[in-house]
């Protein structure tokens, strides 16, 4: 393992989801809403993971600190947003799997864990889907959220010292995914 030359921990922003599942994308969505309208300090990364699984493995062991945004199919009512820790995902408290054949976070850490690195601390904020439909769009309900879910990523992120800084409106790209308005 390489030293890096900073001493402020790597914060990784990860949202992934299927953006062809309407909802199941909201992760995806919201990542691109973070890279269009905010800027970071250079140890904040950003990350689509969209579907890629495994292939995950190699943004999560270079985190020092997870943010994993993802939708979480649940009893909650839909745009529910939750937030969980470390603790809770190994717990078991909550599923980190939409479906049986994809490979879940926990996996994906334990992976790391094989290397010696992992996230000291990972915290996975997520809403409820009111549709895993195909379609290409969130629901009207978990476009509504976008907002709270920034409001939570803004609270989480002073809690490790680290602001959002918008991106002046005349540099402002509109709130746009690459397949189309959110």
């Amino acid at each position: 393992m390489t030293q890096r030359k900073s001493l402020e921990p790597v914060i990784g922003i990860l949202g992934v989801g299927n953006i062809l599942l309407s909802d199941e994308g909201f992760g995806v969505h919201f990542v691109n809403l973070l890279q269009q309208q905010y800027q970071f300090p250079d140890n904040v990364l950003l990350h689509d993971g969209g579907t890629a699984g495994i292939m995950l493995s190699s943004f999560v062991e270079q985190c020092d600190i997870l943010l994993v945004v993802d939708v979480i199919d649940c009893d909650d009512a839909p745009g529910t947003i939750h937030h969980h820790n470390k603790e809770d995902l190994q717990a078991g408290v909550i599923q980190t799997r939409m479906s049986p054949h994809q490979i879940g976070l926990l996996e994906i850490i334990d992976i790391g864990g094989l290397s010696g690195r992992t996230p000291e601390f990972i915290e996975l904020l997520s809403v409820t889907p009111e549709s895993l439909e195909t379609g290409l769009e969130l629901t009207p309900t978990l476009s509504a959220r976008m907002t709270d879910m920034l409001e939570l990523l803004k609270t989480r992120l002073n809690h490790y010292q680290i602001n959002m800084i918008p991106i002046s409106t005349s540099q402002s790209v509109p709130l746009t995914s690459p397949l189309g308005s959110i």
